[in-house]
């Protein structure tokens, strides 16, 4: 076990350290990955239609938006034999993977829907300290590579588990499923995911040890108050009400960016298989369609993957907030561009994937640059907590949208699902204009 520093005094650590402590969210993206490619095809072949699928991917943001403060409240206030953050690393990614591994045997909207609740706060509850696992353990100058590498693994593991389906079609398995059924290139995948999900989380806990708090009689007190749920509460609705100002305004730049996001992730599958293929639910041409889609997602995630090794270089340049402005520019015109189709531009297989590059360099920061600006504004004996607030202007954005665009698409959008991903590119530009409006400031000044 390492010895308690003060916070100024945490040494810098090695690059193979920080990917050693970075690792597990490989394994959380991985499964991630699988369930943004696949979630609303799978709720397709079940019977869903278009104008219900956001409420159906509504488990995402509101176990989010519950989970995910609880869980940095909490963790904020854990100390053990495993540490602080490494508990709820183990026992999200158990629950992950019992519900990744069930997934593929759904044969009614109730039981993959329900599932989709288990695997993501599962997921909550192993990723959130993961953010706050940086915090903790690098120096201040080192924090934007912390995260950074995340990025790096979060794109690697997404990049392989988005397109695995179609990568296990080329292997022979077979995507043929009767109606009401689930492919075995899906079914597959999953199993792999919640194999992979559950070796890689291991990896970085076996690995990556924990500093011990620097005052252990101030956290049995904290320890003690939380024991009391009025209390702890209570201590989350002040720390909400007392946010940093960074962080509020941080809010704005996340609020656009997760409708943005959110639009493409439930949308794409089946705008791609049904507005641009042209092809009917149930049949040969929709499979291989959906399959390309995750190709398209991989290609996303790919490249986001090989932009954060350049953002690894780009951080010791420019700052974290015209970095992120710059990214989400591209990813807002990428997305947008898919518009084109429905003015009669056709787009080929391969055509689909250029505007995937615009995406991917967004996605590499997003995954990185506001945990950047933010992490710097936190004092470090709540980081975990407001990294499970800062949580709340990813989710919130996702339930409005949720919400809000299942009668959408019937009143205004013909149940096309490519407006929706339009609508995106507008909400992604709007929060790269936001990103101009943050200031980034250290803790003594940001409250």
């Amino acid at each position: 076990m390492a010895s308690a520093l003060a916070t100024h005094d945490r040494p810098p650590m090695s690059m193979v350290g920080i990917l050693n402590m970075c690792f597990g969210f490989f394994g959380i993206q991985f499964g991630w990955g699988l369930q943004m490619a696949n979630m609303s095809s799978i709720y397709d072949r079940l019977g869903a239609k278009e104008s219900d699928i956001p409420l159906l991917w509504l488990a995402a943001p509101l176990t989010g938006f519950i989970v995910q403060p609880i869980v940095g409240y909490y963790s904020d206030r854990t100390w053990g034999r495993l540490g602080r953050r490494r508990p709820y690393f183990i026992g999200g990614t158990l629950v992950a993977a019992i519900a990744l591994f069930l997934m593929p045997s759904s044969h009614e909207l109730w039981m993959a829907a329900s599932l989709l609740w288990m695997l993501d706060a599962a997921v909550n509850v192993s990723m959130e300290p993961f953010r706050a696992f940086v915090g903790d353990l690098l120096p201040e100058k080192q924090r934007k590579v912390g995260y950074a590498m995340q990025s790096v693994l979060i794109g690697a593991g997404a990049v392989i588990s988005s397109a695995l389906p179609w990568i296990l079609k080329q292997f022979g398995v077979s995507d043929a499923a009767a109606p009401g059924t689930i492919p075995d290139t899906v079914r597959y995948a999953f199993i792999s995911g919640a194999i992979v999900y559950v070796l890689a989380v291991t990896y970085t806990v076996v690995t990556t040890r924990e500093y011990p708090p620097e005052n252990m009689d101030e956290l049995r007190r904290e320890q003690a108050r939380a024991r009391n749920p009025f209390a702890a509460f209570v201590d989350i609705v002040k720390g909400v009400g007392s946010m940093p100002r960074t962080m509020i305004e941080l809010a704005f730049v996340q609020f656009f960016t997760w409708i943005a996001l959110f639009l493409m992730w439930i949308y794409f599958g089946v705008g791609v298989a049904k507005h641009i293929f042209n092809a009917p639910t149930g049949t040969p041409e929709y499979e291989q369609a959906s399959a390309w889609a995750g190709v398209c997602f991989s290609v996303y995630n790919g490249v986001a993957f090989v932009f954060a090794f350049a953002l690894l270089g780009l951080t010791r340049v420019f700052s974290a907030k015209a970095i992120h402005t710059v990214c989400l520019l591209l990813g807002a015109l990428g997305l947008a561009s898919y518009g084109l189709s429905m003015l009669g531009v056709p787009f080929s297989k391969n055509a689909l994937l250029i505007p995937m590059v615009g995406v991917g360099i967004a996605w590499a920061s997003i995954l990185s640059m506001p945990y950047a600006m933010l992490s710097s504004a936190l004092p470090r004996e709540k980081m975990g907590f407001y990294m499970g607030v800062f949580n709340f202007f990813i989710v919130l954005p996702q339930i409005l949208a949720a919400v809000a665009f299942g009668p959408l698409m019937k009143a205004a959008l013909n149940d096309n699902a490519l407006s929706a991903i339009v609508i995106g590119g507008g909400c992604m530009a709007l929060a790269a204009v936001a990103t101009l409006f943050v200031k980034e400031r250290p803790a003594t000044q940001a409250s």
